[in-house]
């Protein structure tokens, strides 16, 4: 899959991240090639300013200013109550129907000098997640111990942006999302990726609620999963919010 415009004007745009693409080029992944800004700076022929960022393995929706003071506006926006950013989610069993996960979380170290400080010294920072479950299904398959494995669809709103926050909550929670490799579970993974042909974290960013940075106009931006994904919620019966 390639990227798609969902929104465009003078002073921003929104597109379609597929999954395994990178927002920008970095130093944890220089090989990869499949570069979101680069791609959507020659689609519309204008320079972008990064506003937010979303994993490479995860897809959906995303923003970038077409000036650095719209990206500054923008920013400020997703930093704080303002905006509303959703999230679907397969995780492993059948969740709570809804709740919140207050649980702080220390930075995320991605490189060797960092992984050498201890984590009891790393600061923690606040880090709150509202999920709801849409849908639960019990497959005939003896993946881990048990005769048979479930698993739900979860819609998230994230109320603070630390890095694999998703993620990392739900493993908090005993119910790791399908698909990750570092937080998730490995059994259930290989399951997903080999007898239900998915191999990829089954995270999307489903849904972005944002003031226009000019007008003040509120912007509803919605991005339905594609691909295997897709597949999925279809195949298991599941409604979409």
């Amino acid at each position: 899959m390639t990227p798609e415009l969902l929104f465009e004007d003078d002073h921003l745009i929104a597109a379609y991240k597929p999954e395994g693409w990178l927002v920008h080029r970095s130093d944890i992944d220089k090989h990869e090639d499949r570069i979101l800004l680069q791609y959507l700076r020659d689609l519309v022929g204008v320079h972008l300013y990064p506003v937010h960022r979303l994993d490479k393995p995860t897809s959906g929706v995303i923003v970038f200013g077409k000036s650095g003071e719209a990206a500054a506006k923008l920013q400020g926006q997703l930093d704080s109550d303002s905006s509303i950013k959703q999230y679907l989610a397969i995780c492993r069993g059948y969740c709570p129907e809804s709740g919140v996960i207050d649980h702080p979380l220390p930075p995320v170290a991605d490189f060797k000098h960092q992984r050498k400080r201890p984590k009891s010294d790393l600061p923690r920072q606040d880090a709150i997640t509202h999920f709801r479950r849409l849908g639960t299904v019990e497959l005939p398959y003896s993946v881990d111990r048990y005769p048979s494995s479930r698993y739900s669809l979860v819609e998230v709103e994230l109320k603070t942006g630390r890095r694999h926050q998703i993620r990392r909550h739900f493993k908090h929670l005993s119910h790791p999302l399908i698909g990750c490799p570092k937080y998730g579970k490995s059994t259930h993974n290989r399951f997903f990726a080999e007898e239900l042909q998915c191999a990829r974290l089954l995270l999307h960013a489903y849904r972005l609620s944002i003031q226009h940075p000019e007008s003040g106009e509120r912007l509803e931006i919605v991005a339905p999963p594609r691909g295997c994904l897709m597949t999925l919620i279809e195949r298991f019966g599941w409604q979409l919010p």
